[in-house]
């Protein structure tokens, strides 16, 4: 949905926790092309809101003013066709605390929106959803959509692995490698019991995986049918692949769980260039130097923290 020219076509909020900042400005500048600025933020790019372990919503501007009367008059235009509907005022914004909109006027905001929209209103289960949001000293309005957190549900596998990468994690390590699903193919060439390709599938990437460990890559195939979605996982060493992919995402063994020699991580890495243009990286350590030598320049990084335990993600091409 389109506005005027230099206006935003759409408006995102977001949040994190402290911890996973660092994890969620690296997602956010991967799926936007930018660095965002804290809470909310406008962008010309359309992005499903649920992707995101971190937007909250998103709002398709339609139409926009320096004050809330010129918002009042242009949602005279809102036509509904039949449909029920429902407006909600967005509580994230900019405004200073001085300037704070409390409880009872958002209330009243939302009533004399809903007032000149010409059509039924359903606060309980509106057909359509609207949202008014005012952002660097002006009001937005259009189309409401909340994130609905369906990976919650992938928290939950029939097969878990204590070292495997959180949900959440696996979720933003995928958004960073796959900004842009259509006509990506991507790999998971060490994938354990298959968090990242759950999430990759949940968002309809198409991703294939592949382990070592027969045990695994078993478990791998359980979670994946367990939440309804086909892929394939094969068996074997990442440097026996000799199919070329767009995207890898390479969660690194560790020293400190598994029995694995700097010269089989080299080797990862080395086949992880081979095989992929474009390789989101995991590790318990940043390998600034092996990924060099693999032949990788780090184009962005963060660090995903948990309590004392740390991952580094670096995406590299």
């Amino acid at each position: 949905m389109n506005t005027e020219s230099g206006k935003p076509t759409f408006i995102y909020t977001y949040a994190c926790s402290e911890d996973e900042r660092s994890l969620c400005q690296m997602e956010l500048r991967c799926l936007f092309g930018k660095e965002v600025s804290p809470d909310i933020f406008e962008s010309d790019i359309e992005v499903d809101v649920s992707r995101s372990p971190f937007i909250k919503e998103r709002i398709d501007v339609m139409y926009s003013g320096d004050s809330l009367p010129e918002i009042y008059t242009q949602t005279e235009q809102v036509q509904l066709h039949g449909m029920t509907f429902k407006v909600i005022f967005v509580k994230t914004n900019d405004l200073l605390p001085a300037d704070k909109i409390e409880y009872d006027e958002r209330r009243m905001i939302e009533r004399e929106i809903g007032l000149r929209i010409e059509g039924e209103a359903d606060v309980n289960h509106p057909q359509l959803v609207y949202g008014i949001v005012t952002l660097g000293g002006r009001w937005y309005f259009g189309s409401y959509h909340k994130n609905k957190a369906t990976w919650f549900r992938q928290m939950k596998k029939p097969r878990s692995y204590s070292i495997a990468l959180s949900t959440r994690v696996a979720r933003a390590a995928v958004n960073m490698a796959v900004p842009n699903p259509i006509g990506i193919k991507a790999i998971d060439p060490c994938c354990g019991i298959g968090t990242v390709m759950v999430e990759a599938l949940s968002m309809g990437i198409d991703m294939v995986g592949r382990d070592i460990n027969p045990l695994i890559a078993a478990g791998a195939r359980t979670n994946i049918a367990h939440f309804g979605f086909t892929s394939e996982v094969t068996l074997g060493d990442i440097a026996d692949i000799t199919e070329h992919y767009d995207v890898a995402i390479v969660d690194m063994p560790y020293n400190l769980y598994s029995r694995i020699t700097p010269e089989e991580q080299y080797s990862i890495l080395v086949n992880a260039r081979r095989i992929a243009d474009r390789v989101v990286i995991v590790a318990i350590e940043p390998m600034d130097e092996m990924i060099s030598k693999a032949g990788f320049t780090i184009i962005d990084r963060c660090v995903a923290k948990k309590g004392p335990f740390s991952r580094h993600l670096m995406l590299c091409q």
